[in-house]
């Protein structure tokens, strides 16, 4: 399908056809530029300013050809109607009103500003003195008034005709219990595949390229996270080192797709990637950056939000309103304490899980958008907005729950409904597989869904979203590669980045030959990933990890957007046989439901049903008593997961199959007991990642001393005895996973055949057009 097939509007050349004073007085509602079919819309809010002036410029925005002011102001909404307008208008507004630092009011009419409610940007922010309301180098610095105009240098917006063909697209709605999310990078994700375009690369239309698709979905993910694509900004200082901001939490527009994700003229081509993505039965979850803007403090430069309501839009010392309340660490704070604040907000979720269609969203620093003048609440308007909203409820909202503010770390606190990042899993596994004293009774507590913060109010074990790695920090492989950072690329003398890792090396800082040492780190690899995909919860791995993916060491690769932040798709054997392996523990735990069961694991004896929903096991083969979770020395143990054990407020038996899983992350072998348990005829090991190749069920007898090979994950299924009284049940469940091992068995990630090394070296030319 041919992107211009699903507009309207044709491409525009040349000035627009628009006649001069056929501005009619239009509607406030709704905010934006909002085409209808005869004319277009403009209605912008400001409860401060004085005067509004709708900029029309040429359709590459490089020339303004006329200003018009919008005649009427209705609840704070300036609007106005062009009945001659058409999609593709480009457009920007110059703001009137008083400049008054001191009193929170930055207005500026020499600088041209984007509409917040964009849904198309036009061209970069190319940095110079003019994009700033005062003047650069003035002995009053922020006070005084700077009259350069700016329109050179700042986007613009672009009308657009939403028209969009969906055909026979349907959300795959996938339930919480079973989603798997996959953190990914638009461009870097593709900007080396060897079988997408070069055209395509790094864009929308290479995300969905067949063979991209193809392997996501060959993998086993759910639901892809994309980083953020709202439209941002390449900070000034980045710039100045010849870097970029590749992660993209510098939000300029909350409504528009940033242009360099775009391969086609059309913002449009996004609907196409959902819709692609849908019919894989993959959902799509957007990284949202809602607490702050690309605008900075009181030095920074004026955009958009700063020049049309400073005052509403930020959070401003009480006392001093020249300056701005820094609960993110960027310089400002978005104020959606303030109603039509919030409303955008909410609009902008609303849009794009509504026109859009995307599947749910994840909140950077989602503390700020629940703190209330008074702190964090869990009753913010914002919160409840959310909660009240019929669209928003039906799509995934997970919380990063902390930011840098007072009171920011709020892990556990978000309502019911939500999900959250859980940074203590990620700690806690780290530190128990890199052999740390005293972590069993805690990585017991969160491979259970950390039911001490989430068990509550009715919350489920998917709230808590586990996870070991993210864009933020080391890769998989470089955690068992590196025991220090190696930020040097990012040009800060190594000082970026968090120093505390909980990252081991085994021997060797990086890469080596020491065919023992890669050994073990391919094996912590696969523990890694057994821990995580055989824990309660909602897992979320980073892309490229499942085949060991490097950064070389940077565990803050925010500013590199080449290829120590691309994926690169030359994968060797072993990182092959990695991601066969992921494949495969994927497959277990969607065939497992035990693992995907709604109830918390608390270790309580039902007397009703004769079991325990856990029993935490010793090596001796018995249950760990008051001396084993005090022994600090202890770095193997065994989670016993009884099948019959209650799996819904409904009283009765489940039906699920029984479980032991090993944990060993001593350096050496421990002779683990394999306990005899109810019901069951033998064991059949399904996992050991010290034979990450086995491909069929090996039996092992009752009370059998199994050699847990050190740094290992082991996983067992119980064989049901032939007449019990639950063995119908059991021997179904029983067969359903033997069944799933054997396609694992079969199946292969669906790699692409081969890699152009002559087309993945780099693609863009020194000084790449954002746009």
């Amino acid at each position: 399908m041919k992107f211009e097939n699903n507009f309207k509007a044709a491409r525009i050349t040349g000035r627009p056809a628009l006649k001069r004073a056929r501005i009619e007085s239009g509607r406030p509602f709704p905010r934006g530029a909002t085409w209808d079919g005869l004319g277009v819309n403009f209605a912008l809010f400001s409860s401060t300013a004085t005067k509004v002036e709708l900029c029309i410029f040429d359709s590459e925005g490089k020339t303004e050809l006329e200003r018009i002011e919008l005649p009427e102001y209705t609840n704070e909404i300036f609007h106005g109607y062009l009945p001659d307008a058409r999609p593709g208008l480009v457009y920007g507004y110059r703001v009137h009103g008083p400049y008054e630092p001191d009193a929170g009011h930055r207005f500026n009419p020499n600088k041209l500003l984007i509409d917040p409610y964009a849904k198309q940007h036009v061209g970069a922010v190319q940095w110079d003195h003019a994009l700033f309301g005062y003047t650069i180098g003035h002995a009053d610095k922020d006070l005084s008034f700077d009259e350069r105009d700016s329109a050179a240098f700042v986007p613009k917006a672009r009308v657009v005709d939403q028209a969009f063909t969906w055909g026979d697209e349907r959300r795959p709605k996938v339930p919480w219990e079973r989603t798997i999310f996959y953190e990914t990078h638009v461009k870097g994700f593709t900007q080396r595949h060897p079988t997408v375009p070069k055209s395509d690369r790094g864009t929308f239309a290479g995300l969905m390229h067949r063979d991209v698709v193809d392997y996501i979905k060959s993998l086993g993910v759910t639901s892809v996270e994309l980083l953020p694509i709202h439209s941002f900004v390449d900070d000034s200082y980045l710039v100045e080192k010849g870097l970029r901001n590749y992660w993209g939490y510098n939000t300029l527009g909350f409504f528009a797709p940033d242009p360099r994700y775009l391969a086609t003229p059309f913002v449009n081509e996004f609907k196409e990637l959902v819709a692609t993505f849908h019919h894989a039965g993959l959902e799509v979850i957007l990284d949202v950056v809602y607490n702050h803007t690309a605008e900075g403090n009181e030095l920074g430069p004026t955009l958009s939000f700063k020049g049309i309501d400073n005052s509403a839009y930020y959070r401003l010392l009480p006392d001093q309103k020249r300056y701005y309340i820094n609960d993110t660490g960027t310089g400002n704070t978005v104020n959606t304490s303030h109603p039509r604040v919030m409303q955008m907000v909410t609009d902008s979720l609303r849009y794009w899980a509504g026109e859009m269609r995307v599947d749910g969203f994840r909140f950077d620093l989602a503390t700020i958008l629940a703190r209330e003048p008074t702190g964090f609440s869990e009753e913010s308007s914002f919160l409840h907005a959310c909660m009240q909203d019929p669209l928003l409820t039906e799509v995934k909202m997970v919380a990063e729950p902390w930011d840098c503010g007072p009171g920011g770390y709020q892990v556990g606190r978000f309502p019911p409904g939500w999900a959250e990042w859980n940074d203590g899993y990620r700690d806690t596994v780290r530190a128990f597989w890199k052999g740390d004293e005293g972590k069993v009774p805690a990585v017991a507590g969160k491979i259970s869904a950390s039911a001490d913060l989430f068990d509550k109010r009715g919350r489920r074990p998917w709230a808590s979203v586990n996870f070991i790695t993210a864009h933020d920090g080391f890769t998989l492989h470089d955690l068992v590669c590196y025991n220090d950072k190696h930020n040097e690329a990012n040009g800060e003398d190594n000082r970026d980045g968090h120093s505390h890792n909980l990252s081991y090396n085994y021997g060797v800082e990086g890469p080596t030959e020491d065919e023992g040492i890669t050994e073990v780190r391919f094996r912590q690899l696969r523990n890694f990933f057994s821990t995580l995909l055989f824990s309660r919860g909602t897992p979320m791995i980073l892309a490229g990890d499942e085949f060991a993916r490097t950064q070389n060491g940077n565990n803050n690769a925010y500013a590199q957007d080449n290829e120590i932040g691309w994926i690169d798709w030359n994968v060797t054997e072993e990182g092959r046989g990695l991601a066969e392996f992921v494949q495969k523990l994927i497959m277990l735990r969607q065939s497992l439901p035990m693992l995907r069961r709604g109830r918390f694991l608390h270790g309580t004896f039902d007397e009703e049903l004769g079991v325990k929903d856990v029993a935490w096991m010793s090596p001796s083969g018995g249950e760990m008593g008051d001396a084993e979770w005090t022994d600090t020395g202890a770095r193997c143990f065994g989670v016993l997961l009884d099948g019959r054990a209650q799996s819904e407020g409904v009283r009765r038996p489940g039906t699920d199959a029984t479980m032991l899983i090993v944990m060993n992350a001593h350096h050496d072998v421990v002779n683990f007991k394999l306990p005899d348990v109810a019901g069951g005829l033998r064991w059949r090991c399904i996992v050991d990642t010290n034979l990450p190749d086995r491909d069929e069920l090996v039996p092992f007898e009752f009370n059998t001393d199994y050699m847990a090979t050190g740094r290992s994950f082991l996983v067992f299924l119980l064989e049901p005895e032939e007449g019990h009284p639950t063995s119908e049940a059991a021997s179904r469940a029983f067969a359903h996973v033997a069944e799933a091992f054997a396609e694992a068995a079969i199946e292969r990630v669906r790699f692409s055949d081969e890699v152009d090394e002559t087309e993945t070296e780099s693609d863009e030319p020194e000084e790449a057009p954002l746009a």
